[in-house]
């Protein structure tokens, strides 16, 4: 199966979307997983608080953030893992959000990428009473991980998109998207590029 992206979740310090505290990558290549990454990031300043319930959810406090790379310093190796792949996340928007936002926080500009949500994925593919990631994932065949730490929830959200392209006979992400009625979406430059024209008022 000729089925390459890469997946990515993050998890953030509070409800601003800029909190990133951790990311989790893994790379597909013709369907099967061939790598994977993850590391804590240290919040924009000004986003770094770290509220109880997010503590509570993925257990990263403060101090285990100490000494990690900045949002700054941690998006080139982002990018870098990612190498131009389409990405697909579990709620995509979430994670979209988290990366334009933390770009926004720290004035770098938003990074070209275009992407797929697992997410509405899984409702086009499985009969589910609840499409949560570890439901979802668990219909396709992944079960017994880590929820809410960032490199497992990647993972699984990868194992999601590889058996639904199985399932849907999908040959690429694209193809994927179009059988299974899901919108490949973009951020930053690129997403600027695919907004249509607006009609001129004389047309």
């Amino acid at each position: 199966m000729p089925l390459d992206f890469t997946a990515i979740d993050f998890e953030t310090a509070n409800s601003s979307s800029a909190s990133a505290c951790s990311v989790g990558l893994v790379k597909v290549r013709a369907g099967r997983v061939v790598d994977r990454a993850s590391w804590f990031i240290q919040p924009p300043l000004g986003f770094d608080t770290f509220n109880e319930w997010n503590v509570r959810i993925h257990g990263i406090r403060a101090t285990d953030v100490i000494g990690a790379a900045t949002w700054s310093e941690q998006l080139p190796d982002l990018l870098a893992f990612a190498d131009g792949d389409h990405m697909v996340a579990h709620n995509a928007g979430f994670d979209m959000g988290v990366i334009s936002a933390a770009c926004t926080a720290t004035m770098l500009d938003v990074p070209s990428l275009r992407y797929l949500c697992s997410l509405q994925l899984a409702r086009k593919t499985y009969n589910l009473d609840s499409y949560r990631l570890p439901v979802a994932a668990m219909a396709a065949g992944f079960e017994d991980f880590d929820h809410h730490d960032a490199a497992a929830d990647a993972e699984a959200c990868a194992a999601i998109v590889v058996h639904a392209a199985k399932r849907h006979e999908a040959a690429s992400i694209e193809h994927l998207a179009e059988i299974a009625g899901c919108r490949i979406r973009a951020i930053g430059a690129v997403a600027e590029e695919d907004r249509p024209m607006a009609l001129s008022a004389t047309a």
